[in-house]
């Protein structure tokens, strides 16, 4: 009922998206978090933060007919359907196995809290498990080409059934996996269709390998048990948001991030290959394996596995029964201690006892050369990663305002009273203020905005979302009072500013690329690249003795995520 009345925080991340959608919204902007925050209150929602990272560009087409509702309306109508598509896909398994209908929904019920939380959430995990139960039933009556169409539509809306792709080619079911990719390729031009070929490249060159990565949302975060979690918290330090790591190797990080993915996907493609298990089988591994990939999950995203465990009762035997659906049970529920990855470690023991049906009886030499190419590849990896992590601002500048805990601080404002700069508070954006060794939050009913230095040079203007609308404000640090200005507030940030006494210009440039910030001398015109990484830095503010500027970035966090630094005049890279 809480589903049905509240609207919660991830159906208006859909909804917004999909009212973007019919507006004729850009794309690329659905993945700015300050952007998309104030489009939520547009679109009627109550909750003031969110966002679509890490979201394929149609992850929100189903909601694209709901868009036309208000947010708690669309989000009932969602549920009712979810109800149909959870009754369809529980008929279809109780179809093709001899599972009985009733034991599918004890078994469903009893992973109690992954299915509360797609209804109180109106998340989407229930028309995926749709989707790749269709997949496997059309698979299983040699439908090959829908069934391959059903996985295509599936990974066009969420990255999950990817690998699936791998399983239709390793068992060399070639009709399914051209079905599969034509399916993909037309969801891409439906696309570019509706966004532009220029935004959807920019999604697949600096969304998706972020995304793949793990720096989509807090990459240090327990409450998002993945490997790349578990490994990024082990061995790579964050001042603000991992500060003890167990041991800050970010080059051991780079190298088991990659040789545990590449160790799963190359065992799945050698296990499917020998054809040693059922077609069922293999298919139930490859579902469980693309949720050990994840680099996005919560308890919501365990409701996927419903389908590989019932498909694997059917062959099960007593103990193995039991550790299934022991399993299926414990990853929904709220397991801890969170620092100890303990669905991690619980899915990687699911996959082992899954698989071991397509890998018994392989020889040594083959697992011999699957472990030899994972680390190759894992230690080429690591040493590009390594070269691209050594240009990052963390490892060149100084960090300001540095705050434990701190997801998001941006756009700086160098005033005379001190540094203005917004940042992401429990249930709304703030507005911080660095000044007399303090860091101070000033708190409005609403999201805050994009501050900037007024006219006068001393006070900061900002813009205030509210369920009113959106306000120019003005914070006057002297008598520190907030006052309501006139005219439309201002939608974005200076992108390239030039020092107080004339002599530099910092600026953003982004060349078929993330943006990175540049030094450009104002009487030679010789520039220089500042920072760079896989990442992107923005926002520049120079301090008032020109010395030296503030700026953020993203690098070593999540997509749009970032902190703050300070970089000096006359410092180098290292």
């Amino acid at each position: 009922m809480a589903g049905w009345t509240k609207e919660e925080t991830d159906f208006p991340n859909y909804y917004t998206a999909a009212v973007l959608v019919r507006r004729g919204q850009p794309l690329r902007k659905f993945y700015d978090w300050t952007w998309f925050a104030r489009e939520r209150n547009y679109a009627g929602s109550e909750l003031r933060l969110g966002g679509y990272t890490p979201h394929t560009p149609l992850t929100m087409l189903p909601m694209v007919p709901l868009a036309r509702f208000p947010v708690q309306r669309a989000k009932q109508i969602w549920l009712a359907c979810n109800l149909i598509f959870l009754g369809a896909a529980v008929w279809l398994m109780s179809r093709m196995t001899r599972v009985r209908m009733e034991s599918i929904w004890l078994l469903a019920f009893c992973g109690f809290f992954s299915l509360r939380n797609n209804f109180l959430y109106g998340q989407y995990y229930v028309i995926l498990l749709l989707l790749l139960t269709l997949s496997v039933y059309l698979l299983e009556r040699r439908k090959y080409w829908l069934a391959g169409a059903m996985s295509g539509v599936a990974a066009g809306l969420k990255l999950y059934s990817g690998p699936l792709a791998l399983f239709f080619a390793a068992r060399r079911q070639w009709k399914a996996l051209l079905g599969m990719l034509a399916t993909a390729l037309l969801l891409a031009g439906l696309a570019i269709a509706i966004f532009g070929a220029a935004d959807v490249r920019f999604y697949a060159t600096q969304i998706l390998p972020r995304s793949l990565e793990g720096s989509s949302i807090d990459p240090y975060a327990a409450g998002n048990p993945t490997f790349a979690t578990l490994l990024r918290r082990a061995f790579t330090r964050d001042t603000e948001l991992n500060p003890n790591p167990l041991w800050n190797a970010p080059g051991v990080y780079f190298f088991l991030r990659s040789f545990v993915s590449i160790t799963i996907v190359v065992f799945l493609g050698l296990g499917a290959g020998r054809k040693r298990a059922s077609e069922r089988h293999d298919f139930a591994l490859f579902v469980i394996a693309a949720m050990l990939l994840s680099t996005s999950v919560s308890s919501y995203s365990y409701l996927i596995l419903l389908l590989p465990v019932v498909l694997l009762l059917e062959e099960a035997g007593a103990w193995e029964s039991v550790f299934l659906v022991s399993a299926y049970v414990l990853l929904g529920l709220p397991l801890h201690p969170l620092a100890l990855f303990p669905k991690v470690w619980l899915l990687a023991g699911l996959f082992v006892v899954a698989g071991m049906a397509s890998w018994r009886e392989m020889s040594w030499e083959w697992v011999a050369i699957g472990l030899a190419f994972a680390a190759t590849f894992g230690l080429s990896t690591a040493e590009w990663q390594m070269r691209s992590y050594a240009k990052e601002p963390a490892q060149q500048f100084e960090r300001v305002g540095a705050r434990r805990d701190s997801i998001f601080s941006s756009y700086p404002v160098v005033a005379p009273a001190g540094v203005f700069y917004q940042s992401m508070g429990k249930d709304r954006f703030v507005l911080r203020w660095l000044h007399e060794n303090r860091d101070e939050g000033l708190l409005y009913e609403g999201n805050a905005l994009l501050p900037r230095l007024a006219a006068d040079g001393r006070s900061v203007e900002f813009e205030l979302i509210d369920e009113e609308g959106s306000e120019r404000m003005l914070f006057d640090p002297a008598t520190r009072k907030t006052a309501a200005l006139q005219g439309e507030a201002p939608r974005d940030w200076e992108h390239s500013v030039v020092s107080p006494d004339g002599k530099w210009m910092a600026l953003e440039r982004a060349q078929d690329g993330p943006t990175h910030i540049w030094l450009r001398e104002a009487a030679s015109g010789t520039e220089r690249e500042l920072t760079g990484g896989n990442c992107n830095s923005f926002a520049p503010a120079w301090e008032l003795d020109s010395r030296s500027f503030i700026f953020a970035s993203d690098c070593g966090r999540a997509y749009g995520l970032p902190s703050l630094y300070r970089a000096r005049v006359g410092e180098k890279e290292n």
